[in-house]
């Protein structure tokens, strides 16, 4: 195991730090190798599912962060991509003194790690893509969910619902709503909406990795859930396929949002595979 040297401040304590044209809000938990959690589309460091950063926090130095421009990351002057903020990244974990660590993406995110681990591969351990794909025109969603992501009517908690509705198995929803309740009327932060924008459109813009995937030489995980209706499970398997030294983990009853369905299970299949 590569050390690292110590982090300042207490475990759950936000840190401000400048990379590059931003200023870079993060927090970590826990003690040991580190492991840097990338957040996904639309959402900031606050969304992690707090049961989960507990556990991985009995096993690691966890670190999360607010991508550019949204929560309390400033949205600086450069252009945004996935390259952008894959740098962004990296320059947040050189900032905190981290030589290597553990990288799990979700979703946008996992795009974010993939760049992230070409463009910077000594400061990357493991590599864990959660809901990721390699090319979103190979096995987009249905036209059905597009709708549901893009449709900007009704009142700002109709348009939460339809996005909930997209991220968890329908017969889930219907026996959790208390669950749901808990995930999502906690406190988001700053979601800007022209952020948003210019995230769907670094999304959009990105070139992806389907000819570099022979080429990721780290040990990889592959983790979808089998229901997951926005990134559909067939994008993990294609990249499980196509990189030499990858896992697939596909968990039954699962959406785009199983690490909050299932956070002991989500815990146990990545630590499994870190340690």
């Amino acid at each position: 195991m590569h050390s690292t040297q110590p982090l300042t401040g207490k475990s759950g304590e936000t840190l401000s730090l400048s990379v590059d044209d931003i200023v870079m809000s993060c927090r970590f938990f826990g003690e040991g190798y580190p492991l840097v959690l990338i957040m996904g589309y639309g959402s900031t460091m606050n969304l992690w599912e707090p049961g989960l950063l507990e556990l991985f926090a009995s096993r690691f130095r966890v670190i999360v962060f607010d991508n550019r421009g949204m929560g309390d990351t400033g949205a600086g002057t450069e252009s945004y991509s996935i390259a952008r903020m894959a740098d962004d990244t990296a320059g947040l974990m050189r900032a905190l003194n981290i030589r290597q660590a553990h990288v799990l993406g979700w979703s946008m995110g996992s795009l974010i790690a993939q760049e992230l681990v070409f463009r910077h591969p000594s400061l990357v351990g493991k590599l864990v893509l959660y809901a990721a794909h390699c090319d979103a025109e190979m096995f987009p969603p249905s036209p059905e969910v597009l709708a549901m992501l893009t449709d900007a009517s009704g009142t700002p908690e109709e348009r939460g619902m339809r996005y909930i509705g997209v991220l968890f198995p329908e017969r889930w929803m219907q026996n959790n709503g208390q669950r749901l309740k808990e995930i999502f009327y906690r406190p988001m932060g700053r979601v800007p909406e022209e952020i948003t924008a210019r995230q769907s459109e670094a999304i959009g813009s990105w070139s992806g990795t389907t000819e570099r995937l022979p080429l990721l030489d780290k040990q990889t995980l592959l983790i979808t859930g089998s229901e997951d209706r926005l990134v559909i499970p067939r994008n993990a398997s294609y990249m499980a396929e196509n990189i030499p030294f990858s896992q697939l983990c596909a968990v039954e009853n699962a959406g785009h949002g199983l690490m909050f369905q299932y956070p002991e299970l989500f815990f146990e299949k990545v630590t499994a595979f870190l340690e």
